[in-house]
């Protein structure tokens, strides 16, 4: 695992007031690890506090959304030829000291992808509304059904994925709220996924892309990605 490239990618969409720290505490940790910031479109001084804290940087010409930015981490780590990458947000939700418990599994060729779920950690002190834990529950149960794998944060952004995933989600990645989706097409490539748990903490910067107002635009929309890619033929 020591000679493995790791790509950490923090995709940052209007973070500035988070992004430097939670770039300076993960190079303090993992100071092998190449940290990407993928700047989302954003308004305000993410792009120029990532750059204080060192970190590289790529800058969207406009908001993409989560998808297009985790697939612009994808498509560079690809290019590159990394082992493996991990993603983390930018808004410092997700708690740097439990990354190996997540990159772990992955690196050690154990799995192809690895969720850290809050659900599964005592310790952690960050929930999630009513309104979002209804719709992780349908998800959990959705995704389920359909693929046999029973994970219990399937929105969790906190995700680790080896090389073979990654060459796959650089060629597509789903564009909203992709992370539900982004499980059955691992499940349709065969890959291995398991989740452990993992602390989150409350957002320090940023606003959640999920809204209460589209919350039900969301679990259709998703729904029915997820079912039309039940479809597909493995390619």
């Amino acid at each position: 695992m020591e000679n493995k490239k790791v790509l950490i990618m923090i995709p940052a969409f209007n973070e500035g007031r988070a992004i430097r720290l939670l770039v300076n505490d993960i190079r303090k940790r993992f100071p092998a690890f190449t940290i990407l910031v993928i700047n989302d479109g954003s308004s305000d001084n993410t792009a120029q506090e990532a750059r204080a804290g060192k970190a590289q940087l790529v800058s969207l010409p406009y908001n993409l959304g989560i998808g297009g930015a985790v697939q612009t981490g994808f498509k560079l780590a690809l290019r590159d030829g990394y082992d493996a990458t991990i993603q983390i947000d930018g808004d410092a939700q997700h708690d740097p000291a439990f990354l190996m418990d997540v990159l772990g599994p992955v690196l050690r060729g154990e799995v192809d992808l690895c969720i850290g779920s809050r659900f599964l950690s005592e310790k952690s002190k960050f929930k999630s509304t009513f309104l979002r834990r209804i719709g992780i529950r349908f998800f959990s149960v959705l995704l389920g059904w359909l693929t046999g794998i029973y994970l219990t944060d399937p929105t969790s952004g906190y995700r680790a994925t080896g090389k073979k995933l990654i060459s796959k989600f650089a060629s597509y990645y789903p564009i909203d709220f992709p992370e539900p989706e982004a499980i059955q097409i691992a499940n349709r490539f065969g890959a291995k996924i398991i989740e452990v748990p993992v602390n989150m903490r409350k957002r320090l910067g940023g606003t959640s892309s999920i809204r209460y107002f589209v919350t039900l635009y969301y679990m259709i929309k998703v729904t029915l990605a997820i079912l039309i890619d039940t479809l597909k033929h493995k390619n």
